[in-house]
């Protein structure tokens, strides 16, 4: 009986092994803990929310800007990994965002130029969007453009995200792969919001088709991808707006949209 019952041990194992399994990366980082929304800043009841809601845009024009992605703490994929900790983390490696995207951007009006940020720039303890304007300080930029991906992944469309996937087990079951790319431009200086933009993508498959993690990896970057360049047309729809409310001529006329 012993002998039975150590062999039924080991072919459960055995079998639980034969399943493969991909882990999905962590979420975006939540805007609101950080207080990177209007809403957020505006119904705080601390002072140093409330003292936010008096800030005025500092930032002279032509701009310099700094980036940053941040992730929710602990994110990792199988293209890139997070660095820091606190409320949120840092990405610094580029795996679905194109230099042409961010080449499209450095070429609107009133842009000198878009620095990436370096984690070296950083402390470790994330807490705030302090650290992140500190080190656009450093790189001279005016102005800090701050976004992040938060992909989920649906099992036959039920609410809850799953966050393992079992590879190719169901010929039936589908999986919804959804992205949601968002964006805020701040002051430098003091925080100040110059505007939000967020865009999104969506995606099924059915998982007989994700025999291994590399393809369910694929199709997460395709969406991030397809986000992104989403978000880039919405940031490019923001800028318009922030130039012309906040760029004035002389002569107290706001920039026309596709002017220099």
């Amino acid at each position: 009986m012993k002998a039975n019952a150590l062999i039924t041990v080991v072919l459960s194992l055995a079998l639980t092994g034969c399943a493969a399994h991909y882990v999905t990366p962590g979420r975006g980082a939540d805007f609101k803990q950080i207080d990177l929304t209007e809403e957020a800043r505006r119904n705080g009841t601390d002072w140093e929310v409330r003292s936010s809601l008096d800030k005025r845009p500092l930032a002279s024009f032509p701009t310099a800007i700094a980036v940053a992605r941040i992730q929710d703490t602990g994110y990792s994929s199988r293209t890139c990994s997070s660095w820091g900790a606190g409320k949120y983390s840092i990405v610094t490696t580029r795996d679905v965002e194109k230099d042409e995207q961010l080449a499209r951007l450095s070429r609107l009006p009133l842009i000198s130029g878009i620095a990436q940020m370096n984690r070296l720039l950083l402390p470790a303890d994330l807490q705030s969007d302090v650290p992140l304007r500190e080190a656009a300080a450093k790189l001279h930029a005016d102005m800090l453009l701050i976004y992040t991906f938060d992909t989920t992944f649906l099992e036959d469309q039920k609410a809850a995200p799953v966050s393992v996937i079992t590879l190719g087990l169901s010929p039936t079951k589908t999986v919804d792969v959804m992205t949601t790319a968002s964006a805020a431009l701040l002051d430098t200086r003091n925080g100040y919001i110059y505007g939000l933009a967020e865009a999104s993508a969506r995606r099924e498959k059915l998982t007989t088709s994700w025999a291994t993690e590399d393809t369910i990896d694929s199709a997460r970057q395709k969406n991030e991808e397809e986000a992104f360049g989403k978000l880039v047309t919405e940031l490019e729809k923001t800028w318009t707006g922030v130039v012309n409310q906040y760029a004035v001529r002389p002569t107290g006329q706001g920039i026309p949209q596709g002017q220099p």
